[in-house]
């Protein structure tokens, strides 16, 4: 199989137009399923950098001054445009990323689209209060922050790149945004709908590049708020260069997310939520609940059930509609998980399946499953950020929600029960932020999104969101004589 040239206009969006810079260092996109090539770009200098914050700037303060409404309308128009082209977005999605087309059609810029129609239709319900206060009054703003930044990672490129500028949009900010150079070309392709629906130019911007690029955004003085979706390292670097400049943050990082399973779970659907929490996009998924603790009395027919569904995975192009796992993102991904799952087995995991590379050519890594996983291994306690499933017993409900807590991490949590009222329970002691029961990985946008611990702050998505996108405004208003005593 060969890949097209999926080769963009230009490397950077600024200004609501394409830019290019030569001055930068190349860069490449490959398609991970063959390695092949299909778009070279520039990473951008300090002079783009500059630029691009100088349109965004200039561009949200007449921004924020537009009818809510109108801003809304704007925002569901390229919502609209996005349904419209889903098939060819997606096909660009399946070459930047490798994720099944079977995935990508409904995944990505499906749910970018989801965003913006949602946080287009809550634009003109952003209200203040009234504070009545006897003779006189207060009353609350919710005003707009400014320019923000937003970082993505590599595993979910127009979704992020619309859960971060739907709301910041929608209330009235700027956005420059630097996708992971993974992946760099879908938000180009969601700048330009933007444009076309609309958008003023330099609202939102495009500038590609590495590390370099997301620093000089997280401490540039003209940048009010820094979002940022990667790894708790990447995190932790983003946080104290905001911290500098006193910037709010939002930050989505990585999980290692138990998954619980008890005795009484509907086997098909507890398997099927551990195979989507572990495999749904190759394993890339922050979210994944990795950690599958499964109470003993269910242990042998779970396993038996989940071994015989993984081994049916259609792996293969992910061009082809009926493959359902594709390449991991690049090489490098690909040697990490292999190297996890050499140490999985040598610290004494059962390897069930998989366990190995898949086919000779591409990032393609067998779906694997560890049985016998205990706490203090690596592959229990570390982010692998692949389709690695570990399995682990336990007895008692207090025991696995003690050892579900026992992580730096709580992004996600789920459990598989038929007592609800032991759900809910449960639910209430994990320290994760999102948590599903008798359901695993659905982030709808209505939903407030996000972790706790090492796994992040703030939220993105539902209203939630608004309080990391507006900053309130008190205004005392006085409607008497001024009672002072000099």
């Amino acid at each position: 199989m060969s890949a097209p040239i999926a080769q963009p206009r230009a490397s950077h969006f600024i200004d609501g137009a394409y830019v290019e810079d030569s001055a930068g260092a190349t860069f490449e996109s490959h398609f991970a399923a063959t390695g092949e090539v299909i778009a070279r770009l520039h990473a951008a200098t300090p002079a783009l950098i500059d630029r691009a914050l100088d349109a965004a700037t200039a561009a949200q303060k007449d921004w924020a001054a537009a009818l809510p409404v109108a801003r809304g309308r704007i925002l569901i128009r390229a919502a609209q445009i996005l349904r419209e082209r889903n098939r060819a977005l997606s096909e660009l999605e399946t070459l930047d990323t490798g994720k099944p087309l079977q995935e990508t059609l409904v995944a990505d810029a499906a749910s970018a689209a989801d965003a913006l129609e949602y946080f287009g239709g809550m634009a003109a319900t952003v209200t203040g209060q009234t504070i009545p206060l006897g003779r006189d009054m207060a009353y609350t703003l919710r005003e707009p922050l400014g320019v923000c930044a937003g970082i993505g990672a590599w595993n979910y490129p127009i979704q992020i790149a619309a859960w971060k500028a739907a709301p910041a949009l929608a209330f009235g900010n700027a956005l420059v945004f630097k996708p992971s150079e993974v992946t760099p070309l879908s938000a180009l392709a969601l700048a330009e709908i933007l444009v076309e629906a609309g958008l003023p130019s330099g609202l939102f911007n495009v500038l590609q590049g590495g590390a370099e690029v997301g620093a000089a955004l997280a401490t540039d003085p003209r940048v009010a708020k820094v979002s940022l979706t990667g790894s708790v390292p990447t995190g932790r670097k983003v946080y104290a260069a905001a911290a500098e400049g006193i910037r709010p943050v939002t930050m989505e990082l990585g999980g290692k997310s138990p998954l619980i399973i008890f005795d009484d779970a509907d086997i098909e659907n507890a398997v099927g939520a551990a195979m989507l929490g572990n495999f749904y996009s190759a394993g890339q998924i922050c979210t994944n609940g990795t950690r599958v603790f499964v109470q003993k009395g269910l242990r042998a027919p779970f396993l038996k059930r989940l071994t015989e569904r993984t081994e049916a995975i259609r792996l293969g192009d992910p061009r082809a509609e009926a493959t359902q796992m594709g390449p991991l993102a690049s090489p490098a991904q690909m040697a990490k998980v292999l190297r996890y799952i050499a140490l999985g087995q040598s610290e004494g995991a059962r390897l069930v399946c998989g366990g190995a590379r898949h086919g000779a050519t591409g990032c393609f890594v067998a779906p694997t499953i560890f049985a016998d996983v205990t706490d203090e291994m690596a592959i229990a306690r570390e982010e692998i950020f692949g389709p690695v499933l570990s399995v682990l017993d336990f007895e008692t409900e207090d025991e696995v929600i003690a050892r579900a807590n026992a992580s730096e991490f709580g992004l996600a949590a789920g459990v598989f029960t038929r007592d609800l009222a032991r759900a809910h329970r449960v639910v209430a002691r994990l320290e994760a932020g999102t948590c599903w029961i008798n359901a695993y990985n659905l982030t709808p946008v209505e939903m407030p999104f996000g972790g706790v611990k090492a796994s992040g702050l703030g939220r993105e998505n539902g209203h939630a969101a608004l309080e990391h996108y507006t900053r309130v405004k008190s205004v005392y208003l006085g409607l008497g004589d001024v009672d002072a005593p000099y």
